[in-house]
């Protein structure tokens, strides 16, 4: 199992303070993991003031420790942080943009990736896409793309150009976007590698199996409502006796080994986003990991692909 893990900073500047940011990247780096991934927009807040407060503070972290050697994916397209559909892809601000974050970030960006776009005209998604081409052209900067309304239209134009995306895709038990994506992931993972596609949002936005939800929880924080999982979650409580009694190996104890498992063993998964929140966390989640190196997950995977609710829930 060889994917590549990448910390995520939604949460930046909201419910992880700057820092607990900072003690997270003290651990991810001494972890020996480089992988980044950071948006214009984060956190989504609806705060005006908190716009760009993510990479603002992934920005001072990387100046007081003059680092030159993440792999720094920065989503672009939205104009504020208020959940709005508003985004701007024209080719002139993808051009500003990465420029952008060249001049911030240096060598660290790797990737710009388009986040949220709603559009279905073939010709104005070509015309963006020629500007990505264009940066990786010049900068070496992957493309990439996520929050997509219509790969169909992407896949449509791109054709021309046979551009090789990074995409981001939600995929957790109670919601997956990966089918929707076939457009695009035809030939992903399995086959030649000409995208790659990474996983978010494994714990469904900080759903929890059995703990009640402290009022400053990411879950409540994002609007969550817990009488809508709980049908998923009486399912999977009912496995778990057996799948931590029929095995040798570390128990299923938390939603996170679930996300982790359900995305870590998706053969056409090149990656996995990790949402974490504190150091505990991320250690307990790269512990995980681990377990799912060495130890066989495969019976637990096949049980939650059969429990996928078919309703998409809004959490």
């Amino acid at each position: 199992m060889i994917k590549t893990l990448m910390l995520g900073t939604a949460q930046w500047g909201w419910t992880v303070s700057q820092t607990e940011a900072f003690q997270l990247l003290d651990a991810w780096l001494g972890a020996g993991f480089r992988h980044i991934d950071c948006a214009t927009n984060y956190p989504i807040n609806r705060n005006a003031a908190d716009f760009r407060a993510a990479e603002k503070i992934l920005h001072e972290y990387t100046l007081a420790h003059g680092l030159h050697e993440l792999c720094l994916t920065m989503k672009i397209g939205s104009l504020d942080n208020l959940r709005s559909p508003e985004i701007n892809l024209a080719p002139s601000f993808v051009q500003m943009m990465t420029e952008e974050y060249l001049r911030i970030f240096g060598a660290n960006l790797s990737c710009t990736m388009f986040h949220w776009d709603n559009r279905d005209q073939v010709g104005e998604v070509c015309a963006s896409l020629e500007a990505l081409n264009r940066l990786q052209q010049e900068h070496g900067i992957r493309p990439g793309l996520s929050g997509i309304a219509h790969p169909e239209v992407y896949a449509a134009a791109n054709a021309a150009l046979g551009l090789s995306f990074e995409i981001q895709v939600k995929h957790n038990i109670l919601q997956s976007d990966f089918e929707r994506y076939a457009p695009l992931s035809a030939l992903a993972a399995g086959d030649d590698g000409h995208h790659a596609i990474f996983a978010y949002g494994l714990n469904a936005g900080g759903v929890k199996l059995e703990a009640t939800y402290p009022s400053e929880s990411t879950f409540l924080a994002r609007g969550g409502q817990p009488e809508k999982v709980a049908a998923l979650l009486e399912k999977t409580r009912a496995l778990l006796p057996h799948w931590n009694t029929a095995f040798v190996r570390p128990p299923v104890k938390t939603m996170n080994h679930i996300g982790l498992i359900f995305a870590g063993l998706h053969p056409r998964l090149n990656g996995i986003l990790l949402g974490v929140s504190s150091v505990a966390q991320l250690r307990e989640t790269l512990d995980f990991w681990r377990n799912l190196e060495t130890f066989d997950y495969s019976d637990v995977f096949s049980a939650l692909k059969k429990i996928l609710l078919p309703a998409q829930i809004t959490l």
